[in-house]
């Protein structure tokens, strides 16, 4: 029954009240798509009590597809992911056009993009990473007058909460989900562990479709993604395979020289005076990287001391820390393996973190502003400590961004860590071919030739130096690469910009050009 008991122009007499609406019916106001469809004349009938698509082309079409619209995935499955090819082949078949892909990053199971470049269904990428085919042909210039845009993913999380991106369907590949759209990465069939990345996407988007594998009762329980996100749920056969959490980039390393290098990154963290009760750590990505967790583990013990917390992609050696009572909590952001994607089901010290709270600078504060060390490989550095880790020597994209510059940015000792060659390739030149971290964010270099401290630090190399640990300058390490591998030529490059690096902040640190041929 419509109410008479107040009208609009009783609302106007009232002061604050002038352009309130009065009163209908119950559902008269409600946002388009919040209720169901019915015409009985019992309107708790018109109660949308789940929020299940019959297929996924009919999620689509109710998300409103157009074409030019802006779509996000999360990369939580990296190489097994199966949902950005599903969609896209979708799209292409509805005849969608000149679709952005905002992804948090892409890896080698999204190679077929190029077709679906070539056919204009998707004319632009914004991702933390490119690899493979694509990747390569991106450096080619196969996005025309659009170049790709790489960014880190604290700076992905802020320009998608500062409106900068702004994500009109966000698609999320959920290893469970029940019925209204409560989702996580621990249970199911294909699990991943922490949703980091897609947290931000279903804040920020207009419309979320939640895809699983695994449709549980409701109500599912931990809620990476709440129901309150989410406007449709759909079910699917596979959205990706675990077994592609783990890749080249997480792999633990038994290389002598890695082992080397890591062993030595444990004793320069000692004489920095901060492995004490309750430091903090993050380890990026890389074979010497990741292996300096076992030598910190064995020097904590040796001190009967445990970190505050770890951050960032956590692997299985961190998880041996929490489980020792090494570290007090583990934040994690993504699992890069299935020992991480477990124990984050089990185990509430190991805490699943958003993007936006592990590295967007502009919130009130991230997670890296509290880092203490954080140790992060690179594929070429130069004699300004300028970091490379989104392109080869030569020149093609073929890794990710990542959190590489938002915690050296932030944490009180950055640690780059790298062979002095790789092959026939210096990793240390003189003009890095993209910069991607700026060398004034970077504290420390280790190679298996020796520790070099950025000259900024003159507090660190006093501490280094009556520790005698092997210094090194980078002038140094130039003039021995040179010596072994003598000058390489010169790569030639067009005009024409085929990817855009920007910095965390937004500004644009570099561009990436196409190869002459």
């Amino acid at each position: 029954m419509k109410s008479k008991r107040v009208n609009e122009i009783l609302l106007k007499s009232i002061e604050g009240y002038e352009d309130r609406r009065p009163y209908v019916e119950p559902f008269t106001y409600h946002p388009e798509g919040t209720m169901g469809h019915s015409e009985s004349e019992n309107i708790k009938e018109k109660v949308k009590r789940d929020k299940l698509a019959e297929s996924l082309k009919e999620a689509i079409e109710n998300a409103g597809i157009k074409d030019g619209m802006t779509i996000s995935f999360h990369h939580h499955f990296r190489a097994g992911d199966k949902l950005v090819m599903m969609v896209v082949e979708i799209l292409a078949e509805m005849g969608v056009k000149d679709l952005r892909i905002a992804a948090s990053s892409l890896t080698s199971a999204h190679e077929e993009l190029v077709e679906y470049i070539k056919s204009g269904v998707v004319t632009r990428i914004e991702t933390s990473g490119i690899r493979g085919r694509l990747a390569s042909e991106i450096s080619e210039g196969i996005l025309g007058k659009h170049p790709a845009v790489i960014r880190s993913h604290g700076g992905r999380a802020r320009a998608i909460c500062e409106g900068e991106i702004k994500i009109d369907i966000a698609f999320i590949a959920a290893p469970s989900s029940d019925c209204m759209g409560n989702a996580n990465g621990v249970k199911g069939k294909s699990i991943c562990g922490s949703m980091g990345y897609a947290k931000v996407d279903a804040e920020y988007a207009d419309k979320v479709i939640v895809v699983t594998d695994t449709l549980v009762d409701y109500p599912n329980f931990p809620q990476s993604i709440p129901q309150t996100l989410v406007d449709y749920v759909v079910v699917v056969d596979e959205i990706g395979d675990s077994k592609g959490i783990m890749s080249g980039a997480t792999r633990l390393t038994s290389n002598p020289k890695e082992l080397l290098m890591a062993k030595r990154v444990s004793d320069v963290m000692l004489a920095t005076g901060l492995f004490v009760d309750g430091f903090s750590m993050q380890t990026g990505s890389g074979g010497a990287a990741l292996a300096v967790t076992r030598f910190v583990k064995d020097e904590a013990k040796k001190r009967n001391i445990k970190l505050s917390y770890a951050l960032g992609g956590i692997t299985k050696p961190m998880v041996d820390l929490l489980e020792e009572g090494l570290v007090d909590t583990l934040f994690d952001v993504q699992c890069f393996d299935l020992s991480a994607a477990e124990s984050i089901g089990k185990n509430e010290k190991h805490v699943e973190i958003s993007a936006d709270f592990y590295a967007n600078p502009f919130n009130k504060s991230a997670a890296v502003n509290k880092l203490d060390f954080v140790i992060l490989s690179a594929l070429e550095i130069d004699v300004d400590f300028n970091v490379n880790v989104i392109s080869g020597s030569d020149g093609v994209i073929r890794a990710a961004s990542g959190g590489h510059s938002d915690t050296a940015a932030m944490a009180k000792v950055s640690i780059v860590v790298a062979p002095l060659t790789r092959g026939r390739i210096s990793t240390v030149i003189d003009k890095v071919t993209t910069v991607v971290t700026p060398g004034s964010t970077v504290d420390i270099l280790v190679t298996d030739y020796g520790v070099t401290v950025n000259p900024r630090r003159k507090d660190l190399i006093e501490k280094f130096t009556k520790a005698g640990l092997p210094l090194i300058t980078m002038e140094e390490l130039r003039k021995i690469s040179t010596r072994l591998l003598g000058t390489p030529k010169e790569i030639e490059f067009s005009d024409e910009v085929v990817a855009v690096v920007e910095y965390r902040d937004g500004s644009i640190i570099d561009v990436i050009r196409k190869r002459k041929q």
